[in-house]
């Protein structure tokens, strides 16, 4: 039986976070460059640049999935598939109850690390998906912890990298296993049910040394230029207002 792989990063913050860094066109232009089906942008609670972000997804050859990292009223939530912002500060099972009535999947990110408003495991009682890899605890006990409390609680396991800038998307990412799928007609719908159904495979490691400083050095480049193009666009934009606004101010000159 043939069966098609999907590769997607779940958990990525652009530059509408608070600690996020970069535009989505940067981090869309990356997560294609290193394989990547998909990202999810979930920054946290505003949604608008994730939609936007899942519009573009396709100029990129990827998967147009819209989230956002909600916090709720015991923990940062991840609302995987929603166009719209769910309620801030709610109780969480409201919280997943309102996910789930918007057609989307909710994932509990880093869990148990009340250093960054993870759900406590006395909360944790009811999700679609648990993430048990975050790339930035690669050997944190508390990775380990999610991973065995999915398991016993049959949760599918998700693994994502928590990028916040351009060189860190893909760090970890998610395989999602999807027999008799024609991948051209893949969309974000067929994602979040493989998921619902259990069908992923966690990616995640350390990468050796000069592998990750290529990958820096490239996000560092894409990120430069981006800004360097900008930078000009905004200079010529500037350029053109001050021709405008002299043209008037002389033209109000000789009028007197």
């Amino acid at each position: 039986m043939s069966q098609t792989t999907i590769r997607i990063d779940p958990h990525v913050h652009s530059d509408a976070s608070y600690d996020g860094h970069d535009p989505v066109e940067l981090l869309l232009e990356q997560a294609a460059e290193i394989g990547l089906d998909g990202v999810v942008i979930t920054d946290h609670d505003v949604i608008h640049e994730s939609v936007r972000a899942a519009e573009l997804a396709p100029e990129y050859g990827l998967l147009g999935i819209p989230g956002v990292e909600v916090s709720t009223a015991v923990g940062h939530l991840l609302a995987i598939g929603v166009r719209e912002m769910p309620p801030r500060r709610a109780p969480l099972d409201a919280t997943v109850e309102w996910v789930r009535d918007h057609g989307g999947l909710a994932v509990v990110p880093h869990p148990f690390q009340r250093s960054r408003h993870g759900v406590p495991r006395r909360h944790l009682a009811d999700c679609d998906a648990i993430e048990v890899f975050n790339s930035w605890l690669f050997t944190g006990f508390r990775n380990r912890r999610a991973r065995r409390f999915a398991a016993e609680h049959d949760y599918p396991a998700l693994a994502a990298s928590d990028a916040h800038s351009v060189p860190h998307v893909g760090r970890a990412y998610t395989e999602l296993v999807m027999p008799d799928a024609d991948r051209s007609a893949l969309d974000g719908e067929a994602v979040l049910d493989a998921v619902r159904s259990g069908a992923t495979r966690m990616r995640g490691r350390r990468q050796p040394i000069p592998a990750s400083a290529r990958h820096y050095a490239v996000g560092s480049m894409r990120k430069s230029g981006y800004y360097a193009k900008l930078g000009a666009l905004k200079g010529h934009a500037a350029a053109k207002t001050g021709v405008v606004q002299g043209a008037r101010l002389l033209s109000d000159i000789s009028s007197r």
